[in-house]
This record gives structure tokens, sequence and C-alpha cells, in this order.
């Protein structure tokens, strides 16, 4: 079967539903839906595209627009490739706290990304776009009002749930709650379409602003007005800020939910690695706890009952946050035992040096090339280097942050492909500096050395000396130690600064 797309958006919903099989009690079926399987990796992917196709239909967005909204991340991701593929430019407001993958997913997405205090909580974040929004002009997603949301998941969600389970009765349907659009727009098609199923909305035991009866006021555009009282802050990302959104406070007031399960922000983080180590499921928090939910009523229901659950993201946006706390970065004690139990290629033992061969000899065409580039005096700092290579993007941002102009004289580049022109050139710097290795460093014909000498010589500040002994200036109060430069896997047997 053919399937092929014109755009990405095409790609978004259809979601697989996957049973859970070493975790599900005895006689229960329990399964799960993966909106990790949309394309940015979230259910908020359907929101998205919901929310802008709804606007361009009615005229509310124009072509051009900026389009803005406060997120807590996956809305902002689920837009960000949507306003791509579409053409907008998209500014999203976010509370601090929230992880940093998110942020970073945005931004490299081209997503302006505004900061607002943590302090502020989820109704700050939703002011501060209704700020920009006002004053600049542009769209307002208001995804927690925006009844677009709930629309795309009565018509796709709620559709390829009632199409996965067919004739087989769906006994409860188990969600977590951010702007309630999912709860909304799909309990009310299973309500009327599989009225045997109990519609569960899972949220924080610590923050229960649905179970605690006090209702949320609204401004008259259906947007929260003040904090809930009952909010505290959470583990689960996404869902339940610090109001009852309006789509959720809908799908209460019609009567759609059945029960209300409270969840520990524990049995979320247990559950997420419970599903990844036995199941092969990553996802994050938020699924986690709506996993730990589905289980909570698993073990209490009658045998062969169905239950799904929404997963609602993945979990590689969460390795900043408890999620991946435990998790080290180093290998432990029985990784290092396994490593051990072969002789070679350990950091305990001592490599055994294969014999070096005698360095060739440099043509004269590539020593009279090298010297001419190290004693060039309007580029007194040279680099040799590799386009690619880990060791040589850390000197370049090195220099990038001290403010060090150099020429970069990468050995694999277009310009030294022909003829091998790069091999000889590295060769010629072998011969002359006695290393091997790249990249090595030269200020005004000087050998400085490579990564670690360059490191070493900015720490102790003779790299400094040489650069002003040719006129040149170096910030160093921007950079604390050169070994921060170095890749992450090194940090930890990086020396430190003197």
């Amino acid at each position: 079967m053919i399937n092929r797309h014109s755009s990405i958006l095409h790609t978004i919903g259809d979601t697989p539903v996957v049973r859970i099989n070493r975790l599900a009690p005895e006689g229960v079926e329990l399964y799960v839906k993966l909106e990790a399987f949309n394309p940015m990796g979230s259910v908020k992917d359907r929101l998205a595209l919901g929310i802008i196709e709804a606007a361009e239909r009615d005229g509310s967005l124009k072509p051009g627009q900026t389009v803005i909204e406060a997120t807590s991340g996956n809305t902002g991701i689920g837009l960000a490739m949507v306003c791509a593929a579409k053409g907008y430019p998209l500014v999203v407001t976010m509370a601090e706290s929230f992880s940093i993958e998110r942020r970073k997913l945005m931004r490299f997405l081209g997503v302006k990304v505004i900061l607002t205090p943590a302090s502020e909580k989820g109704s700050g974040m939703v002011a501060k776009a209704r700020e920009l929004a006002e004053k600049h002009g542009w769209f307002l997603c208001r995804q927690f009002e925006n009844e677009a949301g709930p629309d795309i998941h009565s018509r796709t969600t709620a559709e390829e749930i009632l199409r996965d389970f067919g004739d087989e009765p769906l006994d409860y349907f188990v969600s977590g709650l951010g702007t309630g659009g999912t709860m909304k727009g799909v309990a009310r098609v299973l309500k009327a379409e599989s009225p045997i199923t109990q519609i569960i909305a899972a949220e924080p035991d610590n923050a229960p602003i649905l179970a605690s009866g006090i209702p949320q006021s609204y401004a008259e555009d259906g947007s929260p007005a003040a904090s809930h009282p009952a909010f505290r802050p959470h583990l689960m990302q996404g869902w339940t800020p610090d109001f009852i959104p309006k789509l959720a406070n809908d799908a209460m007031m019609a009567r759609h939910i059945d029960k209300i399960q409270p969840v520990s922000g524990d049995d979320a983080l247990k559950c997420a690695q419970d599903l990844a180590r036995f199941e092969g499921i990553l996802c994050g928090p938020s699924g986690g706890a709506t996993f730990a939910a589905a289980l909570d009523i698993a073990r209490h229901a009658a045998k062969g009952v169905r239950i799904l659950a929404m997963l609602p993201d993945t979990g590689e946006r969460y390795l900043s946050t408890p999620l991946f706390a435990g998790i080290g970065e180093a290998m432990d004690e029985d990784e290092t035992a396994i490593a051990a139990s072969t002789p070679r290629f350990r950091f305990d033992a001592a490599a055994v040096p294969a014999a070096q061969p005698a360095l060739p000899q440099p043509s004269e065409e590539a020593a009279s090339h090298l010297e001419e580039l190290i004693s060039d005096p309007d580029q007194p700092v040279v680099m040799f280097g590799l386009e690619w290579c880990e060791f040589s993007w850390s000197v370049r941002n090195l220099f990038a942050a001290a403010g060090i102009a150099y020429r970069s004289v990468d050995l694999d580049g277009p310009q030294y492909r022909e003829n091998d022109r790069g091999g000889a050139t590295r060769r010629a710097l072998a011969w002359k500096t006695g290393a091997v290795t790249i990249p090595q460093v030269f200020v005004a014909g000087r050998h400085v050395g490579g990564a670690t000498e360059t490191f070493d010589a900015f720490n102790d500040g003779s790299l400094r000396q040489m650069l002003a002994d040719v006129g040149r200036d170096i910030d160093t109060g921007v950079v604390e130690n050169a070994y921060d430069f170095l890749p992450a896997w090194l940090h930890p047997r990086k020396p430190t600064a003197a």
C-alpha cells in the first residue's frame, strides 16, 4: 500500500492502540493509545492542526499573520510544525518551569519562545500571550477555550477509537486533562456511540481542582479570571494548569465524566518507567500518570473488561525533569563489571599503544602551503580542523565565546578534497608539530597545540599573552573554564580550570 503524503500535516492522527501484556492484571484487557506516533510526538498535533485550519476557514487567521499561544510545550511544538508547514510565524509564551527540551525543540522549529516567571503559573503565561496578541495584532489560539480543539478530537480521535474496538465493547476510557479538549471531544462521541463506556478523568492528587467541587471563575471570553484555589504545583507537565479550562469544565457540566481518578507524582514516574522497561513504550510523566489511573481501574475491575488509556506524548522531551533523575550518564557498577569482563577497550586499563609508523616527509608544496597559512600577519590565529569533528567544534565555540578571530582550515572541506590536498596538508602539519591529532592551533606561527593544550593555554592566561603580542585581545570574562566547551560525554572527566 502506498504511504506517500503531500505534507507532514497529513500524517497527523490515526495513532495505534497497543495492548499491555506484562503490566496488565490477569483477565483484564488493558490498552494504550500512543499519541507519540503523531509527527511531533504528542496528542497536541491534532489540536494545533484543528485550531489553525478552523481559523483559516473562518478568516480570523490571515495569510502570513503571526500566531501566538500559551503552552507548557506540546501545543507549542505541534503549532510549530503546523505553522512551519503553512508559513505562519509563531510566538509562544511558556512558564520557565517547563522542560528545557520543549523550548529547545520549539526554537529549533523557528519559534520565538517567551518565558514567564514560574511564580505566575499557567495563568501568567496565558495572560502574557493575550497581552502580546492585543498589542501586535497577532492571532491568539486560545487552546483552553477554542472549540476547534474538541471538534478535531470528535472527528478523529473518537472515531479512531470506535473503529479500533469495533464490535468489542470498550468499558473504560481514561485520560488526563490539560486543556480538556481531548476529554470533551472524545467523551461526547463515546457517550453517544458507546454508552457503556465509563469516562475516567485523571488529575494530580495534590492539585485536585476538578474533584474539589470549587467552581472556576471565568472572564466573558471563557478565559480564566483567576487561579483556582485548589491548585498546587505538581509533576505532570501538560496536565491541570492553575485553573479549570473552559473545555474541561464543559465536559464536567455535560456529565460526560463518570469518575475523577487522583494520581500521585510517584505513581506517574513509576508507571512511565515500567512502561519503558516491561512493555517497550516510551512516554512522559503525564502518560505515566494516565496509565497509573488506568492500572488502578484495572486492578479493581471485573474480569474481561477492556480499558483504554490515552498516552499523550513521548519521553525524550523530559530528559531534564524528575522522570530521568535517576538515570546516570556514566557507567554504573553493573555496567562497569560487564566492561571489565573482557580485557580491551576499557577506561580502567591502559591501552597497549600500537607501533606508530614513521611520519612521511611532506611534499615541498604542502610544507610551503602550511607555512604560508600560519605566517599570515593578517590572520595570526589559525586552527587546522575537520568540519564536523567534535573537538574542532569545541575550540570553535571557545573562540566564538571569547571573541577570538581566527582562520579555520578545514582539511576535509571542499577546497581540500581534490588530489588529497587535505591529506597532504595534514601530513605536513604532523611533520611540523609531531602531533597527528586534530585540531591543531597556531598563533603567529607559534604552535599552541590541540584542543586540550589550547584550553589549558586559555585557562592559564598564556593564550591571552600570545594574542596580546600580536595586537589582539581576548574576552576572558565570559568564559570561566575552557573545558566547558568539550563534548558533553567528556565532562565527567574534564580537568578543573586553573
